[in-house]
């Protein structure tokens, strides 16, 4: 059965992956007239999500805003089918970097490096890293069930040098790098929401109480990590940049949770700067109910 869902999706993706981005925006323009106008496709959660995040705007100012996000999104799908056969030239013409040296230094200095960021913009593209930066990168992904698209996709998303770890395997493959005193960054998503059960931690994120990830503080305690946020804005359709903020190379002296306050108040600043572009169709605020009492 996997093995037929993946030769009647193979050709099809690997067909539009390899059409004019000029044709692929003409589907994306399908897609948006489909899932916005009619399918409704979460439409009211994205609705939802921005009345927590922006109460102080109109319902109008919001609703253009969600008009611009569901835009997006399909631009984002078309791009992520793209990537499977995106050539390098046109990836480092679309996808640039401001200052990559921030990160270069630190390699240079021998650090090991957590980048963290948000899913915001096009984080897909973001394979190109190892373009333009000149440590190792490794990546934490879930693994597919279907073992046929998971070569495939891991292949793709492996074919500029990013180089990736199962998420449950990504604490052990960084200790084994250590042990053997072998430099690398390690890409940490941290944006979206534990399971409460599992929740350490938390924080206000627009004004409202949410569980966050700590792994990433956790990690760069642990192993002595250079901290650098990277947030990718979004110049114009089909085109980004990306910039490298430093949060701390100094991590181990700072206190519980202070690491993951920065990251948490970076990410929402970087979030308002161009708020249709971040992924709202999650239901990023589903578990502010569910605040432990002695928190509140």
């Amino acid at each position: 059965m996997q093995f037929l869902l993946f030769t009647i999706c193979y050709p099809i993706i690997w067909i539009l992956s390899r059409l004019p981005t000029s044709l692929l925006y003409l589907l994306s323009d399908f897609f948006y007239f489909l899932i916005y106008s009619v399918f409704g496709y979460r439409k009211k959660v994205v609705l939802e999500n921005l009345e927590l995040a922006f109460p102080e705007k109109t319902d109008k100012e919001r609703k253009k805003i969600r008009k611009k996000f569901f835009k997006h999104f399909t631009d984002l799908f078309v791009e992520s089918i793209k990537a499977f056969s995106i050539t390098k030239k046109e990836i480092t013409k679309r996808y640039l970097y401001k200052n990559p040296e921030l990160v270069n230094q630190y390699y240079k200095k021998g650090r090991s490096i957590a980048l963290v960021g948000a899913h915001q913009a096009n984080w897909e593209w973001s394979i190109s890293l190892p373009l333009v930066l000149e440590i190792p990168i490794y990546g934490a992904y879930t693994r597919l069930s279907n073992k046929y698209f998971e070569k495939w996709v891991r292949d793709s998303r492996e074919k500029f040098g990013v180089l990736g770890y199962k998420t449950s395997e990504m604490v052990k493959g960084m200790q084994k790098r250590f042990s053997k005193q072998e430099q690398g960054a390690y890409i940490l998503l941290s944006d979206q929401s534990p399971q409460v059960k599992k929740t350490y931690y938390w924080k206000e994120f627009f004004n409202i109480k949410v569980p966050v990830h700590t792994g990433a503080e956790m990690l760069a305690k642990k192993f002595d990590l250079v901290v650098i946020n990277y947030v990718t804005k979004k110049v114009k359709r089909g085109y980004y940049e990306t910039e490298f903020q430093l949060i701390t190379d100094t991590a181990k002296e700072y206190k519980d949770y202070e690491i993951t306050d920065k990251y948490i108040a970076l990410t929402e600043e970087n979030i308002k700067e161009q708020p249709e572009f971040y992924l709202w169709s999650h239901r990023r605020f589903k578990h502010r109910n569910k605040v432990p009492k002695k928190l509140k």
